[in-house]
């Protein structure tokens, strides 16, 4: 099954902004993880980018994963690139 990167961005004051939001998202992406389709998902150190690897077939579930999230609903998450990735090891 293909795979696929995605690096995105922060909104200013993430801590504070995505309280609210929190719980529905760690809640959405352990049900992604349970079905197989996210690998693994978080933030850099210093919270200002995010990344992912996904397993899916075809960049729209992708897409549609990322754009259903609360984070990306509210703003948390302010832009985002995925990209089909090759594992070379």
């Amino acid at each position: 099954m293909p795979k696929y990167v995605m690096w995105g961005s922060y909104c200013e004051n993430v801590l504070e902004r995505r309280a609210p939001y929190r719980q529905a998202h760690l809640d959405g992406l352990a049900a992604q993880k349970a079905a197989g389709t996210l690998v693994t998902l978080g933030p850099t150190t210093d919270l200002t980018k995010v990344f992912g690897i996904y397993e899916a077939d075809d960049e729209i579930v992708v897409r549609r994963l990322i754009e259903n999230d609360p984070y990306w609903q509210h703003g948390i998450w302010t832009e985002y690139q995925v990209y089909e990735w090759t594992q070379a090891f």
